[in-house]
């Protein structure tokens, strides 16, 4: 058996279906118009365990757990006595996917862990920035088959961006259509 180069499944759907069908769709006379994934960012805002650095810490093995690379701690620019907060301590926690990465973590997202949120009915379409990217937050990580729930001590929210080379919205929001985002208006 040859050694065959892995390829995430969305990324040959990309390139053999979705490109085509957006060239169709918006008339692009050059391949290099046609929009495409640039990066994932994940962001975890960890909030009220900021005096507890072992929460802090879990935080950031769970978020490695759900995007398959290590995370960069965001620390506290400045200090606020009101929240007992010092300057230099970790408040957060945020991964940038690119790529394979990218597009195996937007497919567990589509096919696994959007279906798992609770009383979902679809993600709101007006989300994007007006350059053609989009953002998302989730109230509960657990819905992604990474997270053991039985070893979970708390719950984190996280937000998602997802950043397109699209020049609009309407061609993000195409190009997101093809990948099945579950859009509701």
């Amino acid at each position: 058996m040859a050694d065959q180069a892995y390829e995430p499944r969305l990324k040959t759907v990309y390139r053999e279906r979705i490109r085509a069908a957006l060239k169709e769709q918006f008339g692009y006379t050059n391949e290099m118009q046609i929009p495409k994934l640039d990066k994932i960012v994940l962001n975890m805002g960890i909030g009220e365990a900021v005096a507890d650095s072992k929460k802090a810490q879990l935080a950031l093995k769970e978020l490695e757990a759900i995007a398959g690379q290590k995370p960069v701690a965001t620390r506290a620019r400045k200090s606020i006595a009101g929240f007992k907060l010092r300057e230099g301590m970790v408040v957060g926690a945020k991964v940038t996917l690119r790529k394979d990465r990218m597009f195996e973590f937007l497919d567990r997202l589509v096919t696994i862990a959007l279906p798992r949120v609770k009383d979902f009915r679809g993600l709101n379409g007006k989300s994007f920035d007006g350059r053609g990217n989009y953002a998302m937050g989730l109230k509960e990580h657990l819905v992604f088959p990474e997270i053991n729930y039985d070893q979970i001590e708390q719950i984190w929210g996280m937000d998602i961006i997802v950043c397109t080379t699209a020049k609009s919205d309407q061609e993000a929001k195409a190009l997101l259509k093809e990948f099945q985002f579950p859009f509701v208006n």
